[in-house]
C-alpha cells in the first residue's frame, strides 16, 4: 500500500504541536493561529503557563472532519 504525501507529512509531525507548527500545518501566519486559538476555533489546545500546546491528533481529526464542530465555551453561539 502506498503512503500519500499527506499521510507522510502527518506522521512526521510531533504528537504535541507548538503554535508555529500549527500555523505551518494550517498554512496561516502565526498571528492568525493565535487569533483562532483565542476564539476556540482550534481543538486540542492546552495552555501551559504562557505557552500553548496543541494535540496533533485533535487537529488532524478536525481537519479530516471526523470530530464535527469545535466545542466552544459557555454562552458561545455556534
Amino acid at each position: 500500500m502506498k503512503s500519500t504525501p499527506r499521510a507522510i507529512a502527518a506522521a512526521s509531525l510531533p504528537p504535541v504541536l507548538t503554535v508555529d507548527e500549527l500555523a505551518t500545518l494550517l498554512r496561516m501566519n502565526r498571528k492568525t493561529a493565535y487569533e483562532a486559538i483565542a476564539r476556540n476555533d482550534i481543538p486540542g489546545v492546552q495552555r501551559i503557563g504562557r505557552q500553548f500546546r496543541i494535540s496533533r491528533d485533535a487537529v488532524l481529526g478536525w481537519l479530516g472532519g471526523s470530530t464535527g464542530p469545535v466545542a466552544r465555551g459557555p454562552g458561545a453561539t455556534p
